[in-house]
């Protein structure tokens, strides 16, 4: 009985012990499969130029645009991490020439043109006043906007004259803007192109291509929709990720409904790991090959879409990331704008950077490693050029390190990156 005894506990152990191994193993797949399907794991995974800037949109579904301009702007940089000889004109003329368009997904956002009918959904909610973006806008105001954008063409918030009102409700934003949005964001209105960052507005029907499908999407081929991307881009997908910032339990039982009959078709199988919700793979991209995919670094902007999502980031990275600028400055802990540092299938830590445009210097503010585990000599070498070719992608012509950490670290990160 004794010997008995002490074999199951063995066993219990070894299944343990190989419950444990398979955990591991498949985190480690899902980090792979994720970079991969990112397009994060080689230097050209789209091509090139305009062609592989579409390619990366339709891919990815959205690219997020923010204002902010410590660095080249998210919906920039997000793009040219994944496409090396991309700039800004190229997401200009996509929407030039309708093949992408702005709305919102679960931010404002660049959206590819085939995608169009999945947005008004959204759209319709807002103009019956059943979406938490609507705004309660003078009608007249609105049928003002529309007379004169239709008389004079494209137009932006500066073309109508009109005072802050005293008690604005949406961010105190003039009587005109908050009508040109209404009309944005129920779909009256497109953002025929952008100056610099001002909008310009146009009629929908003036702005939409022809052939278009207006079609409105049943909760179901929404949901669908949905599940699409976020495996196309992801690989796999977590039913808190799908509801990110969509409220409704229709629509989460409709995304339920669907991933289950996914699941018994066989496209998608779905994984119970540790830390993390239930995790939904595309069987076939669970196939691919995945590894390590040489020591390239990259700097990632605190809006890209691989780590868009922070708690996952912590779940498949053991990284815990919090964009700081909205953080009071005496409670930083890393600083204002720090983007986090990929190298090889890890985040190894973040750099606060600033573009000083006017003297044409990239700065470092600080720089924090955060893995005890890298070759530093290759880790600086590649973290070098990565930094020489951000540098040239914000227009600098130097680069200067101001903090190290840890500190033991200043010296050589100061001599491998020097100047540009």
């Amino acid at each position: 009985m004794l010997a008995r005894h002490f074999g199951q506990i063995a066993g219990s152990t070894e299944k343990r012990f190989r419950r444990r191994v398979n955990q591991h193993f498949m985190h480690e797949k899902l980090r792979r499969i994720s970079l991969h399907q990112q397009g994060l794991t080689t230097l050209n995974p789209f091509g090139k130029g305009l062609h592989a800037t579409k390619r990366v949109l339709e891919h990815l579904g959205y690219i997020q645009i923010d204002t902010l301009s410590v660095v080249e702007r998210a919906h920039h940089h997000t793009l040219w991490t994944r496409v090396p000889d991309y700039q800004p004109d190229l997401l200009k003329q996509l929407v030039q020439e309708r093949s992408g368009f702005e709305y919102w997904f679960h931010a404002a956002s660049y959206l590819p043109m085939s995608n169009y009918r999945f947005v008004l959904p959204q759209m319709s909610a807002i103009r019956r006043g059943e979406s938490p973006y609507y705004m309660d806008v003078d009608a007249k105001y609105v049928r003002h906007i529309m007379e004169k954008i239709r008389a004079d063409g494209p137009l932006k918030a500066r073309n109508f004259e009109s005072a802050k009102t005293g008690n604005a409700k949406w961010w105190n934003w003039k009587p005109a803007k908050r009508a040109l949005e209404k009309l944005f964001m129920q779909g009256d209105l497109m953002i025929t192109e952008r100056d610099g960052m001002e909008k310009i507005y146009d009629l929908t029907e003036r702005v939409l291509p022809r052939k278009t499908n207006t079609t409105e999407p049943s909760l179901s081929e929404f949901s669908t929709y949905l599940i699409d991307v976020s495996l196309r881009a992801y690989g796999f997908t977590t039913l808190k990720q799908l509801t990110h910032l969509r409220q409704g339990e229709k629509l989460r039982n409709a995304l339920t409904t669907v991933l289950q009959q996914k699941i018994a078709q066989g496209s998608v199988q779905e994984y119970r790991l540790d830390n993390m919700p239930k995790v939904f793979v595309d069987t076939e991209i669970l196939d691919v090959r995945t590894s390590r995919h040489g020591s390239n670094v990259r700097l990632l902007s605190p809006f890209d879409n691989a780590i868009i999502h922070r708690d996952r980031v912590q779940q498949l990275f053991n990284f815990d990331y919090k964009l700081e600028c909205y953080t009071p400055k005496e409670k930083r802990k890393f600083g204002y704008f720090c983007l986090p540092i990929l190298y090889k299938d890890e985040l190894v830590g973040r750099v606060d950077c600033k573009a000083h445009r006017k003297t044409g210097v990239l700065e470092l503010i600080s720089l924090h490693i955060e893995s005890d585990n890298l070759d530093i000599e290759m880790f600086t070498d590649a973290l070098s050029k990565a930094v020489h070719r951000f540098a040239k992608f914000n227009a600098c012509q130097s680069i200067c390190v101001s903090k190290v950490y840890p500190r033991k670290l200043t010296h050589i990160f100061r001599n491998a990156i020097g100047s540009v």
